[in-house]
């Protein structure tokens, strides 16, 4: 072997050893997440699903949100009813944009920061289990299921999306879904925990803005749909709020989150 040969096989031994473990990181990280999520969506299944206490929950919110005159559930609902194609683009992107976009973004975090991900990873855990916490513990109807004239927007359209009639689970997974768990919303949380994590990338500032942008449209789209009250909204941000701030103050007491290796918990 030539001495040209033996600097190529040099430089490409450490490269794959790079990529090897690169890549097992990845899959790790990936099949945790998965895991999450799978046991997110069964445990949904084990609340109570009486409705009774369910709807009380709710129109409990709702002469909180009437006090306050924040109420703006049936109204914007009815502009989603009025405008089919307003309910159309909303339905496709309640069932679709939650997952996507936050899957997306960790990806992308994954990429460009792995203590920025590590942090980010942790604080959608926290606020899932939270929210989790909420659906278990007291169930709560969304608008849809209350009557008073509210529409569900995504049954009205799962005849042209891959939605089922009742929820955002795809087609024959309905049963899976869990109708009493509107407070808190997480898609509203899951979408400010997007914004947040593009704000403390750095990315540039009109970035920035489409982040905070999805938050709003998002927080807008589940209250128009007849999935969610404003409260619910409120909560699924103060929930990530939360979250962040307890991982941040549990990695500063710790000393961790700032290692490279995103296998760390």
């Amino acid at each position: 072997m030539t001495q040209s040969s033996q600097q190529v096989v040099q430089v490409e031994r450490p490269r794959a050893a790079g990529i090897l473990p690169a890549m097992g990181r990845a899959g790790v990280e990936i099949a945790l997440i998965a895991v999450l999520y799978v046991g997110y969506v069964v445990s949904r299944t084990f609340a109570d699903t009486a409705f009774a206490p369910a709807r009380g929950r709710a129109l409990d919110i709702l002469t909180f949100e009437k006090s306050w005159r924040i109420d703006i559930e049936s109204w914007l609902n009815q502009i989603f009813f009025d405008h089919e194609w307003l309910g159309v683009a909303s339905s496709y992107w309640y069932a679709t944009t939650h997952y996507f976009v936050t899957l997306g973004v960790l990806i992308w975090l994954y990429r460009r920061s792995r203590p920025l991900y590590l942090t980010a990873r942790r604080a959608l855990v926290a606020a899932s289990l939270m929210g989790l916490a909420f659906y278990l513990l007291m169930p709560t109807a969304p608008p849809r299921l209350v009557q008073y004239g509210y529409h569900d927007i995504l049954s009205l359209h799962s005849n042209i999306g891959w939605w089922s009639a009742n929820g955002s689970a795809p087609k024959g997974m309905g049963d899976i879904t869990n109708d009493l768990a509107a407070f808190p919303s997480l898609h509203a949380g899951w979408s400010l925990w997007v914004a947040i994590v593009l704000i403390t990338a750095g990315v540039p500032r009109i970035v920035q803005l489409m982040g905070l942008a999805y938050a709003v449209t998002m927080s807008l789209v589940i209250i128009g749909t007849g999935n969610h009250w404003v409260v619910d909204a409120v909560a699924g941000w103060a929930v990530v709020l939360v979250a962040f701030g307890l991982v941040t103050a549990w990695e500063r007491g710790r000393g961790v989150g700032t290692a490279e290796d995103p296998v760390d918990t």
